[in-house]
């Protein structure tokens, strides 16, 4: 994203309802992100929204577009990117994903807690783009580049070069998890029920607030 677009998108974030902190998601396909998210949202229905994103890929068995992601072409993509509707964007294994800045405004002004799930460029736009208040920063890692490789090959829809990707891109964003305040928290998922307590823990006084918020 542009120094230019950045710009722009700050300002427009400034005029928003920014009571609450939206929570940027991240980690590698396979870490289970999407498994704890939905745990989330189950446990606390009406707490939170999620920021659906843009995406230039192909719909997965399954997926609704509009609700698992809005899926386009590549040259609707490249206009949205010309009119400056993204938060950020970026490109992984040749296609595009995008976070709109309108679906971001449209879910801090609800009252809702706003979560994107982004990849690692995703996140460094976000901190570049003046999204005030600061959101938190949340990292889920897998216990290893092996047992993610497993998930991955569980899947049964990678093909080897798409899986080798997937797997750089991984590794990439694991180094730069440990570096100093990349994210505020970050939550190796090895055991699925261990990973979540910590999630909940880490938003336990954010969802209170909507939750009294709700019973208003």
């Amino acid at each position: 994203m542009s120094a230019q677009s950045c710009s722009r998108c700050a300002r427009s974030l400034k005029t928003m309802n920014t009571e609450l902190r939206a929570i940027v998601m991240s980690g590698p396909s396979g870490g289970g992100k999407s498994t704890l998210l939905n745990k989330l949202f189950a446990e606390f229905p009406g707490c939170f929204a999620f920021s659906v994103s843009h995406t230039t890929r192909k719909p997965r068995p399954g997926e609704e577009n509009g609700v698992a992601y809005h899926f386009v072409t590549h040259e609707k993509f490249k206009e949205l990117i010309q009119k400056n509707a993204f938060l950020e964007h970026a490109e992984f294994s040749g296609n595009m994903y995008g976070t709109s800045l309108q679906s971001v405004k449209d879910i801090s002004q609800s009252g809702k807690l706003c979560v994107l799930d982004v990849e690692i460029n995703g996140v460094k736009s976000i901190k570049k783009s003046g999204l005030t208040p600061a959101p938190r920063y949340i990292f889920i890692a897998p216990p290893s580049l092996e047992v993610l490789k497993q998930r991955l090959l569980a899947r049964n829809t990678e093909t080897e070069e798409s899986l080798q990707k997937r797997l750089d891109t991984a590794e990439e964003a694991l180094n730069y998890s440990k570096e100093k305040g990349a994210y505020d928290h970050v939550i190796e998922n090895n055991d699925l029920d261990i990973a979540y307590e910590k999630l909940k823990g880490i938003l336990f006084e954010d969802i209170k607030k909507v939750q009294d918020n709700l019973r208003k």
